[in-house]
């Protein structure tokens, strides 16, 4: 951004649009508003109440700052340290996987499974923007979240807190920190992306978020292979379990609910682009 004498609101949006598009950055001009919003502390309305109004010294500092931060391809939510999930709003940091709309499916079909459910459990908790809005939704729940990554359970504290929500977080791998324990729930959004496609993802998911939310293994499936088989035992009666999918993998998981033939009504739902999103079976009934 070259000096000059008045960068007014309207003058830094079109300079901004112009420059994060040529930075191969798709929603630049909305992108451009919401880094203008975090600068000058108005929102959006705001902006164009004074889109005529010069910038300060200091909001022109601080826009600058983060401006050069998205050119670089670090995500939006990074530089602005929130993200909106299930109409709550959760920290994000480079030490969890950013909240993502499609997860949503998982949460909204575990409250059409199980809306009665009284425990819970959710694995891989990252940010912890499944278990708290899960703990949200079902006040009389007991919900608990497990990660691996000291670094993501300490986000996921903090966003229980802000959230206002009350959930048991444990460090560990998968269900070995609830050993002897059973929930009426479980879900999961385990990482899911094959090895090698890593490198071909955007640089927003590659460079910054944490690598290990993310490898799957050769196909992706590693998670599924040892979690879908050992999640019976920890399911009370009528108990579910939910796992979000990457695109196209859903027949392969739900192949993996059949042939661990410990589950019944196998069901798939569709995010809002279409996608078979999540992949669910009910724990059969031991007569």
């Amino acid at each position: 951004m070259a000096h000059q004498e008045q960068w007014t609101t309207i003058k830094v949006l079109a300079w901004t649009k112009d420059y994060l598009g040529t930075k191969g950055i798709e929603n630049a001009r909305l992108e451009a508003e919401w880094l203008l919003c975090a600068a000058t502390g108005l929102d959006r309305v705001g902006l164009y109440l004074h889109f005529d109004k010069p910038l300060n010294d200091g909001e022109l500092a601080a826009f600058r700052a983060m401006v050069a931060r998205r050119a670089r391809r670090e995500p939006l939510q990074h530089i602005l340290g929130t993200q909106e999930f299930c109409g709550l709003e959760f920290e994000v940091s480079p030490d969890v996987l950013i909240p993502r709309h499609d997860t949503e499916t998982l949460v909204t079909e575990a409250l059409i499974r199980r809306p009665e459910a009284r425990s819970v459990l959710d694995i891989g908790t990252g940010s912890g923007c499944i278990a708290v809005a899960l703990a949200h939704s079902l006040p009389q729940a007991a919900v608990t979240a497990i990660d691996i990554a000291p670094a993501a359970l300490a986000v996921a504290r903090r966003n229980a807190e802000r959230n206002g929500a009350t959930v048991e977080f444990l460090s560990g791998s998968l269900l070995e920190p609830v050993a002897g324990r059973s929930f009426d729930l479980i879900v999961s959004n385990p990482p899911y992306i094959p090895s090698t496609d890593i490198d071909r993802l955007e640089p927003e998911v590659r460079d910054f978020d944490p690598r290990g939310a993310l490898d799957g293994g050769a196909d992706g499936l590693d998670l599924y292979r040892i979690l879908i088989p050992a999640a019976p035992a920890h399911l009370n009666p009528s108990g579910w379990l939910l796992v979000e999918v990457g695109i196209g993998q859903a027949p392969a998981v739900a192949e993996l609910f059949k042939k661990t033939q410990e589950y019944d009504h196998p069901m798939t739902a569709r995010d809002p682009g279409g996608i078979e999103r999540v992949v669910g079976a009910q724990r059969k009934d031991v007569s």
